[in-house]
């Protein structure tokens, strides 16, 4: 596989990031209300990353871009918790490790935004996104935290960051 790049997200890429959050949720039948499809950044995702406390990434792959994801402040939160937000690949970009790849750059970008603490919310059935979480060291929570909205999920994750 030739190599992707990881970038910060164009305004240009608004409407293909649109495209792959509601391809990847409709691939795994999270759609509806309490699913982060509805959110009504989805179709603005540039504009709402802008912030100093956030930041939003894509992947592009022989110059298409076929992955993405972020973080942001966590509604309703502490002021030292982020969320890791809108993760998703296409079905031809998984299994090369590309996961792995945007969820560190993800946490090694909030560490040194200042952020003590990743949170995020998933479904179980999202079986290799819930290993790639584990086996970066997120810890289950039993319940969810701030206010994001998603009450359709059913799986939650907390990750202390460290400065290195």
């Amino acid at each position: 596989m030739s190599n992707p790049i990881i970038r910060p997200i164009q305004v240009t890429d608004n409407k293909r990031v649109a495209q792959i959050i509601r391809q990847v949720m409709t691939e795994f039948s999270c759609v509806g209300p309490g699913f982060s499809i509805e959110d009504p950044e989805v179709d603005q995702m540039y504009e709402a990353y802008q912030s100093k406390q956030a930041a939003f990434f894509v992947v592009e792959h022989f110059g298409e871009v076929q992955g993405c994801g972020g973080f942001g402040p966590l509604s309703g939160g502490d002021g030292v918790t982020c969320e890791l937000k809108k993760m998703y690949f296409l079905s031809e970009l998984r299994g090369y490790g590309m996961g792995k790849q945007l969820l560190n750059h993800c946490i090694d970008t909030a560490t040194q935004q200042g952020y003590q603490r990743m949170y995020l919310e998933t479904v179980n059935r999202m079986i290799s996104a819930n290993a790639l979480y584990q086996q970066r060291g997120f810890q289950p929570l039993a319940a969810a935290e701030g206010a994001t909205g998603h009450s359709s999920c059913d799986t939650y994750y907390a990750l202390t960051l460290r400065k290195k």
